[in-house]
């Protein structure tokens, strides 16, 4: 199997647009690293502003390790440091909703 891109929805919290924004320009180091280990590249996050959803995409290779993220200390230290202005699980991680892809153009 190759990489994949997959896709996906989470939901921002009214009136936070400008601090997700903010936090994620600053995003820290060991997060990057963690996700780029983890098989993760391109990762894109779309906002749509009038339901305040976020659609996000990205790239895993084919033997990524995302399932492994969410034990980890750094993306449980992110899900805390995000969970005030995002819709969250109760385990912090934030609702992720997937979507399937219905069409490609190659």
């Amino acid at each position: 199997m190759k990489a994949e891109t997959i896709a996906f929805r989470m939901f921002l919290n009214p009136g936070q647009q400008a601090e997700y924004q903010r936090r994620h320009d600053a995003i820290w180091p060991e997060l990057r690293t963690l996700l780029y280990d983890a098989g993760i590249s391109d990762y894109r996050i779309y906002l749509d502003p009038e339901h305040n959803v976020l659609f996000a995409t990205l790239r895993r290779t084919a033997n990524h390790g995302m399932d492994r993220l969410p034990q980890h200390p750094v993306m449980q230290k992110w899900w805390a440091y995000m969970g005030d202005i995002m819709r969250c699980n109760a385990d912090g991680s934030p609702v992720v909703e997937p979507l399937p892809c219905l069409f490609q153009l190659d």
